[in-house]
């Protein structure tokens, strides 16, 4: 079965992306940056041991946008907040291990991506942890079979995200991998 990575992307227009980031940096400045970020992103880890499948927002404008590389699948992420959006997500993915994350993870490379399939060999769930209390990457064995109230109630945004999104797999054995920096603020960019 093949194994599929996917990226969470919002189309990249001043004041709907970034925002966080905007407010330190200037909105025009934040879309650009995710916009030059992302499309690195995308291009470092097209790999042949993975499927890389776009998860996009707003639906019907990045569905058709021509931001992202026409030659990736996309599929829209839907209504909600993060939780609801990557649980759909998740849900809707053919049979194989699936990882979802976001385009804002600079120092995200195709073996932190590997790590993370290889986790879920022996783990039901792996979660890539941020050092904010977040994480940059979620991953499932069987992603068809996520639990009812997968990704429920989480405080996103916050350093109770990650343990909040691990209390939403009761009983399932989770993995962790490698720790990575996204970037939220003008203070995550700097080097």
């Amino acid at each position: 079965m093949r194994q599929r990575l996917v990226v969470m992307l919002k189309e990249p227009r001043p004041g709907r992306v970034k925002t966080r980031l905007g407010r330190d940096i200037g909105m025009v400045a934040a879309a650009w940056w995710f916009r030059h970020q992302t499309a690195r992103l995308l291009r470092r880890l097209e790999d042949p041991r993975w499927d890389l499948i776009l998860a996009v927002a707003p639906d019907r404008e990045g569905l058709h946008s021509r931001v992202w590389p026409g030659h990736l699948p996309r599929i829209p992420q839907g209504r909600g907040d993060l939780g609801a959006r990557m649980a759909r997500v998740f849900r809707g993915l053919p049979p194989g291990r699936a990882c979802v994350i976001g385009g804002d993870i600079p120092g995200v490379t195709p073996a932190h991506v590997a790590r993370a399939f290889a986790a879920l060999g022996d783990h039901d769930a792996c979660f890539g942890p941020a050092p904010d209390g977040g994480y940059w990457l979620i991953g499932l064995r069987h992603p068809g079979r996520a639990p009812s109230g997968f990704l429920d109630g989480v405080r996103w945004s916050s350093e109770h995200a990650l343990s909040d999104s691990r209390a939403t797999l009761p009983g399932c054995r989770i993995a962790q991998v490698d720790t990575l920096a996204d970037v939220d603020t003008a203070a995550d960019l700097a080097p």
